[in-house]
């Protein structure tokens, strides 16, 4: 009895580790599968921004064009720039050798980034990048301190001159009376196409499309659930009484 004590506490040792570990203040980010309009803002986002170097080689073009409700001919059209045919793996051309050399580390599959790092993570991550002339790039993260990635949403956001306010709540100076914090940025090096809630809506359609390609299967899978303990329960019922009825003689 003993060991498996032991067994048990050195298995969630590194689970506590993790969820006790440092790192930068995340803002929050619910995702929601049902929202198709958003997920599809999010799958152009995606096709346009980060399949230039990421992968999500684990989904296929087609099923993100059935669940997303897309058709084909527009989704072929529009979302697929490499040649590939429908049925095919969401892969790009990029050789990982080279890279590496460009960015020090081959860039990562993304289809179950999500899952890894939490919907939390890749909303703020996406939102924090700022100018540090000390970096290669140019760039930093709030969220990923010297992150060999470029800030390939610039064009958007624009860039953030200081670090973006990730993870802090709006507040109001009691000497001035102003809101402080209200928007992430607040003073930009380079001016961007969007205005900041609108680049927050775009990042939180992105990473609600991440969040589906972790785990396209979440919305069957919870109405299905639901099914499952109606089930259960009324199985209960029976079982409770036929029970009963087997050891009501039995004293």
């Amino acid at each position: 009895m003993r060991k498996l004590i032991f067994g048990l506490v050195f298995a969630i040792l590194p689970a506590m580790g993790l969820a006790a570990g440092g790192g930068a203040a995340l803002d929050s980010m619910e995702p929601d599968h049902t929202n198709k309009e958003s997920l599809q803002r999010g799958a152009a986002l995606f096709t346009n921004y980060c399949m230039g170097c990421h992968s999500a080689e684990y989904a296929r073009y087609k099923r993100v064009a059935e669940d997303l409700e897309i058709p084909i001919e527009l989704y072929e059209e529009n979302l697929i720039f490499t040649g590939a045919k429908i049925g095919e793996l969401m892969k790009n051309s990029m050789n990982k050798d080279m890279a590496a050399d460009w960015f020090g580390a081959p860039p990562p599959d993304l289809t179950l980034e999500a899952r890894l790092r939490g919907t939390d993570w890749v909303y703020s991550y996406l939102r924090g990048f700022y100018k540090d002339e000390s970096r290669p790039l140019g760039v930093n993260n709030v969220v990923f301190d010297k992150v060999g990635m470029p800030h390939v949403l610039v064009g958007l956001q624009g860039l953030c001159a200081e670090k973006p306010h990730i993870g802090t709540e709006p507040s109001i100076d009691p000497l001035s009376g102003n809101v402080m914090h209200s928007d992430v940025c607040a003073n930009y090096a380079i001016e961007g196409s969007m205005s900041g809630p609108e680049f927050d809506q775009a990042m939180w359609d992105l990473t609600n499309f991440l969040s589906y390609m972790a785990d396209p299967i979440k919305v069957e899978r919870e109405r299905l659930g639901l099914f499952v303990l109606i089930f259960v329960a009324i199985f209960f019922v029976f079982a409770y009484l036929l029970n009963r009825e087997y050891w009501k003689d039995v004293h």
